[in-house]
């Protein structure tokens, strides 16, 4: 009879944990300190397995020891490097204690990344080939903040895997995303699971009923804040127009299933607006249609995040007319709001914004806070904003250039390093880097710099912050980009044509 073994997450349905002999089961988490977490809980929850590491010695994964599980365990290291990993199939065989059908694979993401999307595909089959020979379970765990191309890779693999699965941090709350698991011949998928952190162990949070709405009676009324229709009278019986978003938001309290319109007319807005859309959200419940109207562009993209994780429905950008706006609002009719709200929204701050600084900072803390964000796993990928570097032009210095530099919005930081002038750009889209600096220069930036570096990636912005603080001589000496050679006109060789003097009216002169 086939030994079953389980993840050990508590208060989960058996057939979302439990995984079969043989079997390959892979299981990812962005933020390694959740992937550390899980495996101490599926340790604690054997009676014997087999322990592999590539991305630290395996020791320190038992820290802190289990409560419960094995009281010896095997364990071996594995260098991390392109070889090592493609001949792990093999040595899976070497190493297998008979004792024990379980082994488990803790590694970092950038393990993964020496190989191709085939070569990964082939080590799976590979591997299952060898799994289902010695009737072996294989569950690997690979953590890592790119973790994403890993696992849309993977999402081809459901031939060579019995499942897959994703730790997801959501602020206040964990959630267990199935993407396939298959177990005892039965194959669930597509489903998620909210968890909890509690004494070191995961457990699930009890399955609430869907917040419905709490009245039907109002869902054809309209709350909004005057300027947000641009001085046009109410449209109808319906709408209920006030004088500020702090009036909109003490109606809208009574308010169940209408339509509650706020308006964003400059940056410093944004935090009260947060606690106003989430007040309501958490209060309120999910049949509430809570709108912003942005009169003046003042929104940056962590913004966004930032109001959309609060629970509102639709943003509408400034510039879109009237009519567009009234169309986003009909669109919008009937919607049930059913994402995930964290109850604390100082919490949901500190991850959609965390960087509180702004204007000049000396090289080793604009170092520090750009490596903390980038480091942030709750913020997107390759979407935590732009390192730029800029040159002056010849004849200025960045000393006397770096007094021109006025960042407005938190997050928007800049540095000296020799002759350039670094800034990092936090949450700034590269199509709108130019609009930010002319907010952040006085002058004229295409006329008081010559040149420009940009780094967007997260990877690439790490390597140079490293560069920068490790060695800034070398770092603000970095050659310029290559430019196009300048194609000039051939210069004709026919003779220049002098002009010849012309006496007006000459005739008539010479008449008279």
């Amino acid at each position: 009879m086939k030994k079953p073994w389980s993840l050990g997450l508590k208060q989960v349905q058996s057939e979302f944990i439990m995984m079969d002999t043989p079997g390959c089961y892979w299981v990812t988490a962005t933020r390694e300190e959740d992937g550390r977490t899980f495996i101490r809980q599926v340790i604690a929850s054997q009676q014997a397995l087999t322990l592999i590491s590539s991305a630290e010695k395996p020791q320190r994964l038992l820290q802190p020891v289990p409560a419960e599980g094995p009281d010896r365990i095997p364990m071996y290291s594995l260098k991390k490097n392109r070889k090592s990993l493609l001949q792990l199939s093999d040595d899976l065989m070497r190493i297998h204690n008979s004792k024990s059908g379980l082994m488990v694979f803790y590694c970092d993401v950038s393990h993964w990344n020496t190989l191709s999307g085939q070569e990964i595909s082939d080590w799976l089959k590979k591997t299952r080939r060898r799994l289902i020979t010695q009737k072996i379970t294989l569950l690997i765990l690979t953590t890592g903040f790119e973790i994403s191309h890993l696992r849309n890779h993977l999402q081809h693999c459901f031939r060579q895997l019995d499942g897959a699965a994703h730790i997801d941090h959501q602020q206040d709350s964990w959630q267990y995303r199935i993407s396939w698991w298959n177990y005892n011949n039965v194959l669930i998928a597509d489903r998620a699971v909210r968890l909890t952190l509690t004494q070191e162990r995961f457990t699930a949070l009890p399955q609430s009923e869907k917040n419905q709405p709490l009245s039907l009676n109002d869902e054809n009324n309209y709350i909004a804040e005057q300027q947000v229709l641009e001085g046009a009278p109410p449209l109808s019986k319906q709408w209920l127009l006030y004088e500020s978003n702090a009036q909109v938001f003490s109606r809208a309290q009574q308010a169940s299933t209408a339509t509650v319109i706020f308006s964003l007319a400059r940056n410093e807005q944004i935090n009260e607006l947060a606690e106003y859309i989430h007040g309501l959200r958490l209060t309120r419940g999910s049949g509430l249609k809570i709108v912003l109207r942005e009169m003046q562009t003042s929104l940056r993209y962590s913004d966004e995040r930032l109001l959309l994780a609060c629970g509102v429905n639709v943003i509408v950008p400034h510039g879109a007319s009237l009519s567009r706006f009234l169309s986003a609002l009909e669109g919008i009719q009937g919607q049930i709001w059913s994402r995930h709200i964290p109850g604390d929204l100082t919490l949901l701050k500190n991850a959609m914004q965390p960087l509180q600084e702004r204007g000049y900072l000396s090289l080793d803390a604009f170092c520090d806070a750009v490596r903390r964000l980038v480091s942030n796993t709750v913020l997107p990928e390759n979407g935590k904003g732009l390192l730029v570097a800029l040159r002056p032009v010849p004849g200025m210095k960045a000393e006397q250039l770096i007094a021109l530099c006025k960042p407005r919005r938190y997050g928007d930081l800049a540095t000296l390093t020799g002759q350039r002038i670094c800034l990092f750009l936090s949450s700034c889209r590269y199509s709108d880097l130019d609009t930010a600096l002319r907010s952040i220069f006085r002058l004229p930036h295409d006329e008081i710099f010559s040149n420009r570096l940009v780094w967007f990636e997260d990877a690439q912005i790490l390597t140079e912050i490293s560069q920068m603080n490790d060695a800034p001589g070398a770092w603000h000496d970095l050659p310029l980009p290559t430019l196009a050679p300048v194609i000039k006109q051939p210069v004709s060789q026919q003779p220049r044509i002098h002009p010849q003097p012309v006496t007006l009216l000459q005739n008539e002169v010479e008449s008279e």
